[in-house]
């Protein structure tokens, strides 16, 4: 994908090393992001440059033993793109987060590449599946599945094969605004059932956890 103005990142970790480390490997990339503002505490993400980066990569651990769930929480519900970057690898934190409306979840033993690459995804309000996310998602299969009509999963593919849901519309032959109406029936679905999926990366989680589409076909 190609991007007409740069890309900016805020990265909020606790280990001065770890956020030289991401600062060196985005600068480095193809295209280049550009770190604006770095910390060990979240107010790095509202203040400043910080503030209006087009992505933030959150640590779950800053300077605590609690997994910093209410921040990520507070800076998706402002419209932040929040690629979690962590040391926990277990499938429930991974899911937690997707959740609460992570573009992706990525653990700090994945390098350089899915780093960018989940960046990237997520300055285009994609999500990114990195291998451990993968696994996190392929061994969860819910028994509780909303009852999804045809039309409605094949809305749902289409869109997370596409960029766009005018593409889902011209593809499918129908009206952007029908596609809206599937997605938001879909999600009100989930709600229903007590598997909120408010974020395009929540719905990619449910939809694999309920077998509809595998990692393969993203």
């Amino acid at each position: 994908m190609a991007f007409a103005t740069k890309l900016t990142a805020v990265v909020v970790d606790d280990h001065p090393a770890v956020r030289a480390g991401v600062v060196h490997w985005l600068s480095s990339g193809t295209p280049p992001v550009t770190v604006v503002a770095e910390g060990e505490d979240v107010r790095a993400a509202w203040i400043g440059e910080g503030a209006r980066a087009d992505v933030v990569i959150l640590d779950l651990h800053l300077n605590s033993t609690t997994p910093a769930m209410g921040d990520l929480r507070r800076l998706t519900e402002a419209g932040r793109r929040v690629v979690v970057y962590s040391m926990r690898a277990d499938d429930e934190t991974v899911l937690q987060c997707l959740e609460l409306g992570a573009l992706s979840y990525l653990t700090k033993a994945e390098g350089a590449e899915h780093l960018l690459e989940a960046v990237r995804a997520a300055a285009a309000d994609r999500s990114y599946t990195p291998p451990s996310l993968a696994g996190a998602l392929a061994g969860d299969r819910s028994e509780r599945r909303p009852a999804l009509s045809a039309r409605e999963t094949e809305v749902l593919i289409e869109w997370f094969q596409s960029e766009s849901k005018d593409f889902v519309a011209h593809r499918l032959g129908i009206s952007p605004n029908t596609v809206n109406s599937h997605l938001e029936r879909i999600r009100v679905k989930y709600a229903q059932i007590g598997r909120e999926a408010p974020t395009k990366a929540a719905l990619v989680a449910r939809a694999i956890q309920d077998g509809l589409i595998g990692v393969s076909d993203l």
